[in-house]
């Protein structure tokens, strides 16, 4: 019977460390012989150690997780103190995180290394025995120059996908047509041709950190192309007749990135008193949180709590003459934001909430012209000047650009 009490106590151990979950069932052979990691370099040998995963609970600190996993109380005082030059607890340390816990030997009392990965390049390795010591590591990230054919079937994030982008590519081609088409009335057949930079480790795409060029087709014959050429002024992509597609006296599509519209402009049955009543506002349904950002250049008239039950609420009186937009039941203001304060067009003003009469997270956005309120959707699109046109001495070599990138797409 003696010679099962090692394997009870490291049972007992498993289950009594709330958050762990074990990755490799079982130990390696310990007459094998080592070649090289199985995982990217830790500066450590992993095929020697026996691997399990931890989830960081609500309320842990750093030295109680690295106690708990069966570093010493001094032990993981030090690490705590030796870390600060790589590892930030304050900023970097959160609750839900996993982490890696490598330990000498299945019987889990000789703690080795914990590994906290920050991101998917970046992680922490704490040395837990011997000579104590905190170092970071990062995997390889890799560069490489991409042209997609996005056509949409269902939506532009699953055809992003479908095609191998990353989902930030999306954020940038908001960016860069955000006076020009609005994103959330894209429907099937739309057609993105793009060629980028997109940075990728270990074959999962990260984010992209340059868009060349895109070319967008849709209904109707529409087309909008985006060449980049960065000017120096503020003016990075440009049409094909060399028109700036920044257009700061137009007012951007949307106040927020939104998951849906869920209630438009015009006549409907109030969700709360279900009388029918106008519905001077477009309601765009989103997680509570998120930011959300003037549409225009101009002034705060009024932030603060709307006793008729629009809860928290912003209004800003624009540049452009007889123009007011209005922002309900946000949860919060962005610091700064007051009666009297200058905003400029895509600052971040508040965040969406639920505030006031409300049935869930959402932006009630309003447009009044000359005290009349307009349909959102109608008036950004039919008020939209033009940009600024390219520098003479820059425009030869736009068109050049878009010769080429027109050829590489094979238009």
């Amino acid at each position: 019977m003696k010679t099962h009490l090692p394997l009870l106590a490291a049972l007992g151990l498993l289950l009594c460390l709330p958050g762990c979950f074990c990755k490799r069932q079982t130990p390696p052979d310990p007459e094998a012989e080592v070649q090289k990691d199985t995982v990217y370099p830790l500066g450590f040998l992993t095929d020697t150690l026996l691997q399990r995963g931890c989830r960081i609970r609500y309320g842990q600190t750093l030295s109680g997780v690295l106690q708990e996993l069966g570093a010493t109380p001094a032990n993981a005082y030090t690490l705590t103190q030796i870390c600060d030059s790589v590892f930030k607890v304050n900023r970097d340390f959160r609750a839900h995180d996993s982490l890696d816990v490598y330990y000498a030997d299945s019987t889990l009392a000789s703690l080795r290394y914990v590994v906290y990965p920050q991101n998917a390049v970046r992680s922490t390795v704490f040395k837990c025995f011997d000579s104590l010591a905190v170092w970071k590591v990062e995997k390889e990230v890799t560069h490489e120059r991409r042209i997609s054919d996005i056509r949409i079937e269902t939506s532009l994030w699953d055809a992003l996908l479908a095609d191998g982008a990353s989902p930030d590519l999306i954020m940038q081609l908001a960016d860069i047509y955000a006076w020009t088409i609005d994103f959330f009335s894209l429907q099937k057949g739309d057609r993105f041709r793009v060629i980028y930079n997109q940075e990728t480790c270990e074959g999962q795409p990260l984010r992209v950190d340059t868009v060349f060029f895109s070319l967008y087709t849709g209904y109707g014959d529409k087309r909008a192309a985006a060449i980049y050429l960065d000017q120096k002024d503020g003016n990075k992509y440009w049409n094909e007749k060399g028109i700036s597609l920044r257009n700061d006296k137009g007012f951007l599509k949307a106040p927020l990135q939104f998951k849906r519209i869920s209630s438009g402009f015009g006549v409907r049955i109030h969700p709360i008193t279900g009388r029918r009543k106008m519905h001077p506002a477009i309601d765009y349904a989103a997680p509570t949180g998120t930011p959300v950002h003037t549409i225009g250049d101009g002034v705060v008239t009024f932030a603060g709590w709307d006793k008729g039950g629009g809860g928290n609420y912003i209004s800003i009186t624009h540049d452009r003459k007889g123009y007011v937009t209005k922002y309900l039941h946000l949860s919060k203001f962005a610091a700064g934001i007051r009666a009297g304060a200058r905003v400029k067009q895509g600052q971040t003003i508040g965040y969406v909430g639920s505030t006031g009469r409300s049935t869930g997270p959402h932006l009630d956005f309003r447009i009044t012209k000359d005290g009349k309120p307009v349909n959102p959707l109608k008036i950004v699109s039919a008020t939209k000047p033009e940009g600024v046109p390219i520098k003479k001495e820059n425009k030869a070599q736009l068109d050049s650009l878009y010769a080429r990138y027109i050829a590489e797409i094979g238009e």
